[in-house]
């Protein structure tokens, strides 16, 4: 699990898939299809004397055999996934540059001959659980005290590409290749709803297909967009209430305050309006990004990190432009 200097052809097709930062806000975690993490200091990159170092890995391991398609973080660790595996790391490890894993589980797969990527993990505060989601078509429960795999999710067709949670209903969903957007009730395990977006002539966009590849959740509303387009729906009513008009597959969106920021197909965030207007469109280095972040936990740290098809890492000070790029 060591780290090593990436070549000049490597480096070139490098994308980075997930992001997560770390409990305090200090850090940022990112993960590549070489299945490497790369975790940076956020306080030395955003300090007024950081040099070019700063914006270098402190630590760069790899992790997975295959990418690290999905990052995130508990109170106390760094949970990454790649090929039907998921490594939990201490991050106060981390931070002392130890990369043992402290625990690696795998969900309980009907066959052995196929080791689905995992693409989504998200935790349920409700009952500390994490849920699980990708390429065997169902979403996997593990108790977090555990480590066992409590229970299995069944209804999509296609595999999954996106996990959200809505708190207030202690409702999960999830979104996937099959166009399907699932809402299941978590405290029964049961579905609660299926809306297939492709359907609604408003989102449709054939010729990209029906996926589902990004999913978000502010109280009643939901942002759902991959094949389709981008869209707000109200969840009570279970239509859509605006069609963002961005020309390529959109890949993570987020609620922030009065916008909807998005990242896809394409070399920029989108900033939209909750009425279906493109504010501005934010340039960024990658020609493609996959992953967006935002770091609120502390004010000290408060930045957008974006990444994709290149080893550079954006990094937003001020939402509105670029700062600076990290790089693996």
């Amino acid at each position: 699990m060591n780290s090593r200097k990436m070549g000049p052809v490597e480096l070139l097709h490098m994308s980075v898939f997930s992001q997560s930062f770390s409990p305090c806000g200090r850090f940022l975690a990112a993960g590549n299809n070489y299945g490497e993490i790369a975790v940076f200091s956020l306080s030395a990159a955003l300090s007024p004397d950081a040099s070019e170092g700063s914006q270098k890995p402190i630590l760069n391991f790899t992790a997975h055999d295959g990418p690290v398609f999905s990052l995130l973080s508990t109170d106390t660790h760094l949970l990454s996934a790649g090929n039907g595996e998921i490594s939990a790391w201490s991050w106060a490890e981390l931070i002392k540059k130890n990369t043992k894993a402290a625990w690696t589980r795998k969900p309980n797969y009907e066959t052995s001959l196929e080791i689905p990527e995992i693409n989504a993990m998200i935790i349920n505060p409700k009952d500390n659980s994490l849920t699980v989601g990708g390429g065997d078509n169902n979403i996997h429960i593990m108790d977090m005290e555990t480590g066992i795999f409590k229970s299995v999710l069944k209804g999509h067709t296609d595999y999954i590409h996106c996990l959200c949670f809505k708190e207030r209903e202690g409702e999960i969903l999830s979104g996937g290749e099959d166009g399907a957007v699932r809402i299941w009730d978590s405290r029964t395990n049961r579905p609660v709803h299926c809306i297939e977006v492709f359907k609604y002539e408003e989102c449709a966009r054939p010729q990209f297909g029906k996926w589902i590849s990004c999913l978000a959740t502010d109280s009643d509303w939901m942002l759902c967009g991959g094949g389709p387009s981008l869209s707000l729906w109200h969840l009570r009513s279970m239509s859509p209430t605006s069609v963002f008009p961005l020309p390529g597959c959109q890949r993570e969106a987020v609620f922030y305050q009065d916008l909807i920021m998005s990242v896809g197909e394409g070399p920029n965030v989108s900033h939209c309006l909750h009425g279906g207007t493109v504010k501005a469109q934010i340039p960024c280095s990658p020609s493609s990004l996959n992953t967006l972040a935002l770091n609120l936990k502390n004010t000290e740290h408060r930045v957008m990190t974006v990444g994709g098809s290149s080893h550079q890492i954006d990094v937003f000070t001020n939402f509105s432009y670029r700062a600076f790029s990290l790089s693996f």
